[in-house]
């Protein structure tokens, strides 16, 4: 491995560690107001939302498959499971839709 690469990865891995640190540290002994933390429970949804919703629009072979993944995981969702939850309902009910047709 050369130098350069070294350097180059050593960086990524700065790049990628500084983000992730700088809450820990800029807020360690302090609590959040309960808006911001409202705000950061819906993070995984909202981002889960925005992966999966252009693919439900995109389905060519059978609308209502990702009709129905999304359904169920949305249900999961207002429910209130954990993220994993809904990713792994939604599958379960894909798994068993495909199974039947």
């Amino acid at each position: 491995m050369s130098s350069q690469m070294v350097w180059m990865i050593a960086g990524m891995a700065l790049v990628t560690y500084i983000p992730r640190l700088l809450p820990f540290v800029l807020f360690k002994g302090k609590e959040l107001p309960g808006i911001v933390q409202g705000v950061l429970k819906n993070v995984p949804y909202a981002t889960l939302g925005a992966l999966i919703f252009p693919g439900i629009l995109f389905i060519n072979e059978d609308i209502w498959f990702g009709l129905l993944g999304a359904g169920a995981a949305f249900i999961a969702a207002f429910l209130g499971a954990n993220v994993i939850v809904v990713v792994l309902g939604s599958i379960a009910v894909l798994s068993v839709y495909s199974f039947l047709i």
